[in-house]
């Protein structure tokens, strides 16, 4: 039987193996909904789910202790993180069915699912986009305009591509 499926592009960079690095990642909500909370006069006023991703995104170095996330922002629809993978303590925390190339996945994902079990389990409604955004940091300049965006990610929100 032929494939029918389409073709579709490589989730991660091929030319790096993700085992160590900073990367900018955007996760987003199914469909971009609301469901962190909204924006009010330059504010973003989190809901009970958008108080569990932001303490979420704290404790991800517990749950990891090859990353750091020095910065982030939970929107209404979606969260901006700076995750760094601190090189060979990645391979040395993932088990042998996983790869180096999958620490970052393997961070977002266990996040993503931590959220999604609170939300199932508080009985609200949820869901997340199937895949996440991530861009590797390459130098200080390109780190610097990133946590420049993100920290002002709020406050540009009546312009931000993901206000639906």
């Amino acid at each position: 039987m032929e494939n029918t499926l389409p073709c579709r592009k490589p989730l991660r960079a091929d030319f790096h193996d993700y085992s160590g690095g900073d990367y900018f990642v955007t996760i987003c909500t199914q469909g971009k909904r609301h469901y962190f909370g909204e924006i009010f006069n330059g504010t973003m006023h989190l809901n009970a789910i958008g108080v569990f991703v932001d303490n979420e995104m704290e404790r991800l170095p517990r749950h990891y202790r090859y990353v750091e996330v020095p910065l982030w922002v939970v929107m209404p629809n979606h969260v901006h993180a700076v995750i760094r993978i601190c090189g060979n303590d990645a391979a040395d925390n993932l088990s042998h069915a996983q790869c180096c190339r999958q620490a970052l996945g393997v961070v977002v994902g266990g996040m993503k699912r931590a959220v999604t079990i609170f939300a199932k389990s508080n009985g609200f409604e949820f869901g997340w986009q199937g895949r996440f955004h991530d861009h590797i940091i390459r130098g200080t300049d390109d780190g610097n305009r990133i946590a420049d965006y993100i920290r002002h990610n709020v406050v540009r929100w009546d312009t931000d591509c993901y206000n639906t």
